[in-house]
């Protein structure tokens, strides 16, 4: 069930009304009945439908009642590897599986027999949850949770369950504990909110992902503006899909007075990677700062090798920071581009790191144009790697999945065919094989994508501009009734019109990171 489709706009009202309806006693109780039906919606029609039900309840009481023993064990330690090592066991069974059967055994092993194992949604999101949940109770930073309901309600809540954010037990358990109460200005910041996500997913994401991904999929009978020009609109595809869905998370839980963490802070109008990644999926970001970054670098690793005998110090903070982009970019996808993707990552922010400690630190309030240049190159170097994500996430014509080959492939073809004529060409035919035949209906798109870039871009350069990335719905919330009324409007009528463009020309368009 997708948060844009017409069964989330059934089951998230219902719940709300429910919710303030019953006794505080009660209340949690609809979260998690919500969420289990929410859950029971992404079953596969397989043999295999009950794995994704049992994996997260294994997972859940697997953590809950270890947590538990942590205060009163003489090796907190111990616990605690097992705890790690047995959600990663998990994981990576679920995720790697299926991508190295045909590796060992060739690649007709599943025709032979072997079975594809069901992933279960969100499994990436609920296990980084669990994981740091389980080292801040070892640490002493949170107390474990003794309310076997309130702790599967913030592994499986319906909001955060099928692509984050990433929440912490701090966060999260101790809002389900107070009673919670209707209030109409908090529901109408949310509502706006809603309608906000669900501009950037349904006018901008879809409608864009329309060309994109066909565009994509025949990548090798394009030239090379047409093949810059998707890469370039796949980077702004993904961005308001995620964001556009974490913000939609928000306000889901905000009408039921929970209170999410920020996914997205306007990441493109960053000038560095530093400053990037503090703003793009910051609850991944700033997991694996803290559970893997720290650790690695002021962890008490120093130890000998077995029969070398040779000490081994704790790895430099360069060597961590390449360590952790390379762990993202392999949590990602089990497929070499998107390993590829996070050596990129890694290699851009070590590099950045680099260029600062022996060139200097860049001064704290540069020229405007030095401002656009930095944040240009950042965007263009960004897009670049995406070629490895999106093939890394994409199949071919076929069926097939896309090879490191064919990512390079892709981006040398950008260097050829440079044709502003032939684009035009290729546009079109893309547009009307994708769309509709029609002239007229294929320019009408071209028309809706760019006043709905132009609205999503613009309010991002306000909430980074003038409001130091306050919260988009108060930024909104802001402005003068007038202009704030006239975006009201705008986004419903984006979203109205963006519906109908799936319904007519498209299908609808499932979220980026529901897989991972």
């Amino acid at each position: 069930m997708s948060f844009s489709s017409l069964g989330y706009f059934a089951l998230l009202p219902i719940t709300v009304l429910l919710y303030y309806l019953v006794p505080k006693r009660l209340q949690n109780g609809v979260l998690a009945f919500s969420s289990l039906f929410f859950l029971c919606q992404a079953l596969p029609n397989t043999n295999q439908w009950f794995v994704p039900l049992l994996t997260l309840a294994g997972v859940t009481l697997f953590a809950f009642f270890l947590a538990k023993a942590m205060p009163h064990s003489h090796n907190k330690k111990r616990l605690l590897w097992l705890g790690v090592g047995g959600c990663l066991v998990v994981l990576g069974v679920f995720k790697y599986y299926n991508a190295t059967l045909p590796v060992l055994f060739g690649a007709d092993i599943f025709e032979q027999g072997a079975q594809m194992l069901t992933f279960p949604l969100g499994i990436s999101f609920y296990t980084f949850a669990i994981i740091g949940y389980l080292v801040d109770v070892s640490r002493g930073d949170l107390q474990p949770e003794t309310n076997l309901l309130h702790f599967s309600i913030f592994t499986g809540f319906f909001g955060t369950i099928s692509s984050g954010p990433i929440c912490r037990g701090s966060q999260i358990l101790p809002q389900l504990k107070k009673e919670h109460r209707f209030d109409p200005v908090r529901t109408g910041r949310a509502l706006r909110l809603f309608a906000l996500g669900l501009f950037k997913k349904v006018a901008v994401s879809d409608v864009l992902a329309l060309y994109v991904n066909h565009v994509f999929e025949n990548y090798a009978q394009r030239g090379g503006l047409s093949l810059l020009v998707a890469a370039i609109a796949y980077s702004f595809v993904l961005y308001f899909d995620f964001c556009g869905y974490s913000e939609m998370a928000r306000a889901s839980a905000l009408l039921l007075d929970i209170e999410l963490p920020e996914n997205f802070k306007t990441p493109y109008f960053s000038t560095n990677f530093s400053g990037f990644w503090s703003r793009w999926h910051i609850s991944l970001s700033s997991w694996l700062q803290d559970y893997l970054f720290m650790p690695l670098v002021w962890g008490r690793w120093t130890s000998h090798l077995p029969i070398i005998g040779k000490r081994v110090q704790n790895p430099p903070m360069i060597s961590s920071v390449a360590i952790v982009f390379f762990v993202s970019g392999f949590w990602h996808g089990s497929t070499l581009p998107f390993v590829v993707w996070g050596i990129l990552q890694a290699v851009y922010r070590v590099g950045e790191e680099l260029f600062h400690r022996y060139l200097g630190k860049p001064k704290k309030k540069p020229p405007l144009w030095l401002i656009w240049t930095k944040r240009t190159g950042v965007f263009a170097l960004w897009t670049l790697s995406l070629v490895f994500f999106k093939m890394g996430s994409s199949t071919n014509t076929l069926g097939d999945a896309f090879s490191v080959q064919d990512c390079f492939a892709y981006l040398g073809g950008m260097l050829h065919q440079l044709s502003p004529v032939q684009f035009a060409q290729e546009w079109y035919a893309d547009i009307q094989m994708a769309f509709y035949a029609k002239p007229v209906m294929a320019f009408s798109w071209l028309i809706f994508v760019a006043c709905g870039l132009a609205l999503a871009i613009w309010l991002d350069w306000l909430r980074s501009s003038k409001f130091k990335n306050k919260a988009a719905e108060l930024v909104i919330a802001a402005q003068s009734p007038k202009l704030r009324w006239a975006i009201d409007y705008a986004l419903v009528i984006f979203i109205l019109i963006g519906f109908i463009i799936q319904n007519g020309g498209m299908n609808a368009q499932g979220f980026a990171y529901a897989n991972f």
